[in-house]
């Protein structure tokens, strides 16, 4: 038997489960909202073409419109401007997008304080436990905000200070865009840098070194409470837009069952 074939046995026998990390695209889907005066991305929208009528007596499809960072989608490296040179979602090998998920669990932590931020401290405290991150793997934060996504007003959690959510520190950032094993980085919250970010120096961290070192960022991520810490393997699937940014995404991970 291939290795495909095992893969195939195990998922009709229930020993390999698919976990869908994808939040449902949707006109409530919350995005990202910038300060005047910078432009905002569109909000998810569906204009009905046809519905088994007139104007398609046999066949339903509508248009949408949104923009390319919405709900869960991939950031390449061309969204930043220390990636501008770097790759568009087109571009970025297939190989590069499925990998081993590294999951660090800060829900405890978020719970209490949203402006938590992950350090180096707690990736090497994974390494410790589980040993060295995996070739092409996808460091994914666990934090429960993904309870939220529901709730534009909780998910941006935005006051006059500014959003707080959770994030990576600089340090953080740095580490992992410079880990050789590390693909990208994944949250639950609506971008991968920390709210509290733009205040940061380099302001927002994340941004500026992964996608500025062919590292790719995955954000609005559901389900990771049902990922191992490790063992699990990532599957990202964007649209290869030409020139593309970023992408919508569904991403999916296969986890094995006792």
């Amino acid at each position: 038997m291939t290795t495909l074939q095992d893969v195939l046995s195990e998922l009709s026998t229930g020993r390999l489960q698919i976990v869908d990390l994808t939040t449902p695209l949707s006109e409530q889907t919350p995005v990202l909202q910038l300060p005047a005066p910078f432009a905002n991305t569109a909000a998810f929208r569906t204009e009905t073409i046809s519905a088994f009528d007139a104007a398609g007596p046999a066949w339903a499809w509508s248009n949408i419109t949104l923009g390319e960072h919405t709900g869960t989608h991939l950031d390449a490296p061309i969204h930043w401007i220390t990636g501008r040179e770097g790759k568009a979602v087109h571009q970025i090998e297939p190989a590069r997008l499925v990998g081993p998920a590294v999951v660090i669990d800060l829900s405890a932590d978020v719970a209490a304080n949203p402006d938590v931020l992950l350090e180096p401290a707690h990736l090497e405290a994974w390494e410790a436990r589980h040993g060295p991150l995996p070739e092409h793997c996808w460091v994914l934060l666990r934090t429960g905000w993904s309870e939220r996504n529901t709730d534009a007003r909780r998910f941006l959690n935005t006051d006059e200070h500014g959003p707080h959510t959770p994030g990576p520190s600089v340090a953080c950032a740095r580490w992992l865009s410079e880990h050789p094993a590390v693909s990208g980085f994944g949250v639950e919250t609506v971008g991968i840098d920390a709210g509290a970010a733009g205040g940061f120096e380099p302001s927002f961290p994340a941004h500026h070194y992964l996608l500025g070192n062919d590292r790719y960022g995955l954000t609005s991520l559901v389900n990771l409470d049902q990922l191992p810490a490790s063992g699990a393997l990532l599957v990202v699937a964007p649209l290869p837009i030409v020139g593309g940014t970023g992408s919508p995404a569904r991403v999916y991970a296969l986890v094995e069952r006792a």
